[in-house]
């Protein structure tokens, strides 16, 4: 079984990691990485000759003879990932569709991949992809996965079928994600605001006296790492969720979701190393110190 991947970053290489342990699994990518001669590309064909993953020189060829291609490229680029292979796509293939999307993004890439008669799978991964790989929980729809089933239990995937309707796997996605997303923006938010007060251990102390099962200081310091280090990812994430409660009618919900992503990504887009051994408001401190200089 040969398994195509557009997109060769973090998702990707979790996934062939765990896969590769399986007999008889061959696998080829792409990314938009490659050739652009970049630190990010070296680190790129490292991974891959590490995996022993074949690298191609464009998406189209990545797919060529693969029994399934799965998408995993950013939140902005999965549309575009899908039209760039939808008419070299064959009714022998399944494009397994893992991006955090909206489900209306999602029914569009289906239309897309399916011309040919490809089979699509809406995937939701529900969890970080380390250290389980391919066997990270997952969510999956669409009207092709209950005969695909067998296969994804031969493979080891850890997977749920929620229904035929593409998109119905993704939205229980990007709604979970408003709140885990949103508790991170409101906790980083209230403690960098309250060390710019000159209140910092009022404000921690109230918290932390008044909601003891979250877990002090693990877990503001949890969440300031999170967004510190993948702001920028989960800003695109959180505006594919803004564009979910939008498809649901939900004006000031996808205000709220949107405010999230910017501060996700202000906050993202720092590049401030977090160490997680440090003391909670020595962490918020050079935090601040950062966002001011900014």
């Amino acid at each position: 079984m040969r398994i195509a991947f557009i997109g060769f970053g973090e998702a990707a290489r979790a996934f062939v990691s765990t896969l590769r342990q399986q007999d008889g699994l061959s696998f080829c990518a792409f990314d938009r990485l490659l050739g652009t001669g970049t630190s990010s590309e070296n680190a790129l064909r490292a991974a891959a000759a590490q995996l022993n993953v074949e690298l191609a020189e464009d998406a189209v060829h990545a797919i060529f003879d693969a029994d399934w291609v799965i998408s995993a490229v950013t939140a902005a680029d999965s549309l575009d990932a899908a039209q760039s292979v939808a008419d070299h796509l064959n009714a022998d293939q399944v494009f397994i569709d893992i991006n955090s999307v909206s489900g209306g993004r999602k029914q569009d890439t289906a239309a897309l991949v399916g011309v040919n008669g490809a089979a699509y799978v809406d995937m939701a991964v529900m969890a970080p992809v380390h250290p389980r790989g391919h066997r990270t929980p997952a969510l999956l729809a669409g009207p092709a996965c209950r005969a695909l089933s067998a296969q994804f239990t031969t493979l080891e995937f850890d997977f749920s079928i929620v229904g035929d309707e593409i998109g119905a796997a993704t939205s229980i996605k990007m709604l979970r994600s408003l709140f885990v997303k949103g508790m991170e923006a409101i906790t980083v938010q209230t403690l960098l605001a309250a060390k710019a007060a000159g209140r910092f251990d009022e404000v921690y102390g109230s918290l932390a006296a008044s909601f003891p099962q979250l877990g002090w200081p693990d877990y503001p310091t949890y969440q300031l790492e999170r967004v510190a280090r993948h702001g920028v990812r989960r800003a695109a994430e959180m505006r594919e969720s803004a564009a979910t409660l939008k498809e649901l009618g939900f004006g000031p919900g996808h205000d709220l979701a949107t405010a999230i992503a910017d501060f996700q990504a202000e906050i993202g887009e720092l590049g401030h190393d977090v160490n997680e051994t440090g003391e909670v408001s020595a962490l918020y401190e050079n935090l601040l110190t950062r966002f001011c200089a900014d």
